[in-house]
């Protein structure tokens, strides 16, 4: 088996200064992973086991820190299933050799949606986009499935158990279905994922369409462009009629390798929250906006740091400010550390 891991910490100051005594206990709102601002703090620690299918193969992530604390919130996980408290990820996969590169996977894995992931290395950011903290799910725990359809082209079918759940508390199935295109100066990915996601209920059904653009130009620039929609269909009434809530948004980012040590990268994001049931100001409308500046300096091979300045803005007074102040603003600045090994680094 293959061995690798990571370290992962940083310290965040944010301008508004929020206040435990209103119950924020000092976060950067909207923040995943790097959210508890004015200290230090350990945002992941990782050991990852892995072994390619050759027919049959694993893969286990542990992970320990505030993104475990958030990506493993949801009460199932919790009650009856501890020992899935400190794993990211752990499945099985076959990939027979005569099945022309068809793979099946059974266990808990990532969300194949979105533009980011929830390691901070492999993204161009250190905080996660809007889209990554309010319109897509963190991962899955089901089966899934791949194949090519041509040199370029992957597709997939996902079963799972819904978003962040290990057991469903409403005994209906999710799906989703994936493609990846990838061409030599762009690549194209497309999710749909659809299911229950009520609880204690299998009626009303949650929709996710994400797409993301990535363009991949000779030289040392890149960018992406993503792009999520979601509905579901809550708080079901007798005479069978269906609330309908719904969020979208778009992200623009851009990647610049300056030199062997040196890179920034910006992003520029849309989010809208039409009911507010993503950003918790249901049945208020929440409209976001936000740009993010990063420096990242490689120090040797395995160990970087990257610098960072943020600033969101809502249509709402949405943001603590002090102990007993809402404002429309949020701006932070944050410096992180990250140590990493393996056999491909």
């Amino acid at each position: 088996m293959d061995l690798s891991g990571f370290i992962d910490g940083y310290y965040s100051f944010n301008f508004n200064r929020p206040n435990t005594s209103d119950g924020f206990d000092q976060v950067n709102q909207l923040y995943n992973f790097d959210d508890k601002t004015d200290q230090f703090e350990l945002s992941a620690a990782k050991l990852t086991l892995n072994h390619d299918p050759d027919p049959i193969g694993a893969h286990v992530d542990f992970l320990y820190g505030r993104t475990n604390d958030l990506i493993n919130a949801a009460p199932s996980n919790s009650d009856g299933a501890e020992q899935l408290n400190y794993i990211e990820q752990a499945f099985l996969s076959l990939k027979p050799p005569k099945a022309k590169g068809f793979e099946m996977d059974f266990g808990k894995w990532v969300t194949s949606a979105g533009a980011e992931v929830i390691e901070a290395k492999d993204n161009w950011n250190y905080s996660r986009s809007l889209l990554f903290v309010n319109a897509i799910p963190y991962w899955h725990f089901g089966a899934r499935t791949s194949i090519p359809v041509s040199k370029t082209e992957t597709v997939g079918f996902q079963l799972f158990n819904g978003w962040n759940n290990v057991a469903k508390s409403n005994g209906g199935i999710s799906g989703a279905f994936t493609s990846a295109l990838v061409e030599p100066k762009v690549t194209w990915d497309l999710n749909y994922l659809v299911g229950p996601e009520n609880s204690n209920t299998a009626a009303g059904l949650r929709n996710l369409i994400d797409t993301t653009l990535l363009f991949t130009p000779p030289g040392k620039f890149n960018a992406y462009i993503n792009f999520d929609y979601g509905s579901n269909q809550n708080e079901v009434v007798a005479e069978g009629n269906s609330k309908l809530v719904t969020w979208d948004g778009l992200a623009f980012a851009f990647h610049e390798q300056a030199s062997a040590k040196n890179a920034v990268a910006g992003r520029f994001e849309w989010f809208d929250d039409a009911n507010g049931a993503q950003t918790g100001t249901y049945p208020t409308q929440n409209t976001l906006y936000e740009g993010t500046f990063t420096y990242e300096y490689k120090w040797v091979e395995g160990a970087l740091m990257r610098i960072e300045y943020r600033i969101d803005h809502s249509s709402l007074n949405y943001f603590d400010k002090l102990s007993d102040k809402f404002t429309d603003q949020q701006q932070t600045l944050t410096v992180a550390f990250i140590a990493f090994f393996g056999p491909h680094r």
